[in-house]
């Protein structure tokens, strides 16, 4: 088969598509024919040699996918050769077919293509494992996304407004937060121009809200102490801005504040089956109702990798941006 190898670490041209050996399926594992994968921002750390695979794990990138049933190890029960299916994967999305645990598979849902669906399950997991099984962000809550023109922004939104959250995001461009209102963001932020923390003091009547969803680390953590009320909450997902940053904690104790922050790739198997179960279970009807929807900006071939690598480090894109195999 063929799959997209990083040939050394590097910029975006060590993506080569290569012959490489098919994976091997173990006796709890499906063989998924890939049909498309997604990008995220964990391959272009991979591709640069700072984010290497958990152990064991394929060497090739690709957090997720979506295509056919290939084959089944023998323990498997639920999932049959030629179900379309979409996975969660700790790596090997960028290739023609890849083996995963049958727990991290999920059925396409209703109303979403084949090759669209490749754009769910690893945004889809990261927020509801981060920011609704763990932050508990409940109906009539206050909500501040960062990043919400991307990929995990564009998802959050919709699903947040879909339980009856406000929600707040902060993005680098008019257009960027325009497309945030139109997935029905109530305010949105434009963080070059504008002191979020003032903004959202003002949205909020002075409260501050209550869970706060970070991707950009150090240089927000006092500023996002700042923004949150009274038993706020704050998930950090990322670290785009660095991983050092300076805060008065007395915020935290005078706010009762709980910091947390997680990754979804280095998760045990049995984890992520019990993410993927909960999201199956509480996303999979949004997205039937057309409540919420995959946010595409481009696709390419598998063989263009590299130039999906490039315009996902321009960071000008809205949502997602696929690799179809």
């Amino acid at each position: 088969m063929k799959a997209v190898v990083i040939t050394s670490p590097g910029g975006p041209e060590v993506l080569k598509l290569q012959e490489v050996e098919e994976p091997k399926v173990k006796d709890d594992d499906v063989l998924i024919r890939v049909v498309a994968t997604a990008l995220n921002r964990a391959d272009t750390l991979q591709r640069q040699g700072k984010y290497p695979p958990p152990k064991g794990e394929s060497e090739y990138p690709g957090l997720e996918c979506s295509g056919t049933v290939e084959a089944v190890g023998k323990n498997v029960s639920r999932w049959k050769v030629g179900d379309q299916v979409c996975a969660l994967i700790s790596g090997g999305g960028y290739a023609e077919k890849v083996a995963v645990p049958s727990g991290q598979v999920l059925p396409i849902p209703s109303g979403v293509s084949l090759k669209d669906a490749a754009s769910l399950p690893e945004v889809v997991c990261t927020v509801w494992s981060t920011v609704f099984m763990t932050s508990k962000l409940s109906p009539g809550e206050t909500f501040l996304i960062h990043g919400g023109s991307s990929g995990i922004g564009t998802f959050a939104i919709q699903m947040a407004k879909y339980i009856g959250v406000k929600v707040l995001v902060t993005a680098g461009s008019e257009e960027k937060l325009n497309a945030c209102k139109e997935l029905g963001a109530d305010v949105g932020i434009n963080y070059k121009t504008e002191d979020f923390v003032a903004r959202v003091k003002e949205e909020t009547g002075g409260k501050g809200v209550d869970v706060i969803l970070d991707n950009v680390g150090g240089p927000y953590f006092q500023k996002n102490l700042e923004s949150l009320g009274i038993g706020g909450r704050l998930f950090i997902i990322g670290f785009m801005g660095g991983v050092r940053g300076e805060a008065n904690l007395s915020l935290m104790l005078a706010k009762r504040l709980t910091v947390q922050a997680a990754g979804l790739r280095s998760r045990s198997i049995e984890n992520k089956a019990e993410i993927v179960s909960d999201v199956e279970k509480n996303v999979w009807p949004a997205i039937a109702q057309g409540k919420v929807k995959p946010v595409i900006y481009k696709y390419f071939p598998l063989s263009e990798a590299g130039e999906a690598h490039k315009l996902m480090e321009t960071s000008i894109h809205i949502g997602k941006v696929l690799l179809l195999a």
